[in-house]
């Protein structure tokens, strides 16, 4: 890697690292090449990246972030997993993690919060964003469905008594 692409990608990690939601380092030793493009196609479906880092260029690029105390987990072969929302890398690298033993989390960080590896492994078992909205929009729509069945009522009742008086009308 000649000078200018390790200023390229050191500059590209520093964003990641100041604009992601959440980042979640972990060893690969031992994926395989199928592996880790399955690995990789499971994130980008989810909205997420996963990059092998180069550790000390990570380290360089931490620094002035936010997430700077977590330049201690590059040690090794270590890639990177990154989203906007906080919930899907950690998800779906947990995922991958249980079915691979080879994939082992070492943690990340949220933000400004750095976190150790059982972390990681609580917050996938959070809802992602559009689980949440979806579950915050069916609350929302129950009341007000609920409303229009009330605010009906009334009017299919009185249009029943019509009915009946109508019928009742006829066979007179």
């Amino acid at each position: 890697m000649e000078r200018a692409e390790k200023r390229e990608f050191v500059t590209e990690l520093n964003e990641v690292f100041k604009a992601s939601g959440s980042v979640v380092v972990a060893h690969y030793a031992g994926v395989t090449v199928a592996q880790m493009n399955d690995f990789r196609s499971k994130m980008r479906a989810a909205g997420g990246t996963v990059k092998v880092a180069k550790n000390r260029l990570a380290k360089i690029a931490l620094q002035g972030t936010e997430s700077e105390e977590m330049s201690n987990l590059f040690t090794g072969q270590t890639l990177i997993a990154y989203s906007a929302d906080p919930i899907t890398a950690p998800k779906v690298v947990v995922d991958f993690a249980k079915t691979n033993d080879k994939l082992i989390v070492l943690g990340g960080t949220m933000g400004a919060t750095p976190l150790n590896a059982e972390a990681v492994k609580s917050l996938a078992t959070l809802p992602s964003l559009d689980e949440l909205r979806a579950k915050l929009l069916g609350m929302i729509q129950t009341p007000a469905t609920r409303i229009a069945g009330v605010v009906q009522a009334p009017a299919a009742q009185l249009a029943r008594v019509f009915g009946a008086y109508a019928k009742k009308d006829e066979a007179a």
